[in-house]
């Protein structure tokens, strides 16, 4: 082997990776000194949802200049451990103290229910709920039976009493994945979805205060069931109803029926 050429090389060598160090530092500086001295920053590894719990498989970790980093950033993943988002975040954007809260009043349902609304709970079975296929965000209306004589037939009517109703929620299933108020979720819960739940037996309304009264006194008062008849989302119009009344049912037999009333009736207030 020759030493002498070995030794030639190895010099060269080393000569050149000090060239490159030199000059990788020398960019660095000019890099530094441009954009400012880097830093660590917390940013969405993925994207998430307004009102959504944050943890740390939604979040990650990158070292970017300091010019580039977002006032009211932060950096580290614990800093932003059980907050939650208060508007949409993409995948990549820095997670910044505007854009994130602590689980507590105002990440609750209130905070869904539009100005000037209320929300309303209502306990419903299958056959009266569309088989319980309703889901947050749907639009229904409801359908009553009204009878204000006492079980006289052709006094009885059925109603179209309510119109493009907004769901807000189905059991504890809502709109948006509201984080329980005041809990600090372990990991285990923390990688749940925690809006997915397939029973439920009350379904909660946004209604306005004249709808909601309407709606508890036909709850209170009705001694037949109302239903909840599914829309398209995308159809708001709303059409003036007239009530169904036993002679809509009998086609050609209404005239009869009619008839046999007016004699049952006839005199009677």
């Amino acid at each position: 082997m020759n030493t002498r050429a070995f030794t030639l090389a190895l010099v060269i060598s080393v000569i050149a990776m000090w060239m490159v160090h030199t000059y990788i530092e020398g960019q660095k500086s000019i890099v530094l000194k441009k954009f400012g001295t880097e830093g660590t920053v917390v940013v969405a590894k993925v994207d998430i949802n307004e009102l959504e719990l944050i943890d740390d498989s939604k979040v990650t970790i990158r070292t970017i200049p300091k010019s580039y980093q977002a006032p009211g950033h932060f950096k580290k993943i614990e800093d932003v451990a059980n907050t939650v988002a208060t508007m949409p975040i993409l995948k990549g954007e820095q997670i910044t103290k505007p854009r994130v809260t602590y689980p507590g009043a105002k990440t609750g349902l209130a905070r869904q229910v539009s100005a000037g609304k209320r929300a309303i709970a209502l306990k419903i079975r299958e056959h009266e709920a569309v088989s319980k296929l309703i889901k947050p965000g749907d639009r229904v209306d409801i359908l009553a039976a009204v009878d204000y004589a006492s079980g006289v037939g052709h006094l009885q009517r059925v109603n179209t009493v309510l119109q493009d109703i907004l769901v807000l929620s189905t059991g504890l299933n809502l709109t948006n994945s509201i984080p329980i108020i005041g809990v600090k979720t372990p990991n285990i819960i923390r990688k749940m979805n925690l809006n997915t739940y397939s029973r439920y037996n009350t379904i909660t309304l946004e209604l306005d205060p004249y709808q909601a009264q309407k709606l508890v006194y036909i709850v209170t008062f009705s001694k037949e069931p109302f239903y909840l008849t599914l829309r398209n989302n995308n159809d708001s119009k709303k059409i003036r109803i007239g009530p169904t009344k036993i002679f809509d049912l009998l086609g050609e037999g209404a005239a009869e029926a009619k008839e046999y009333y007016r004699k049952k009736y006839a005199g009677k207030k």
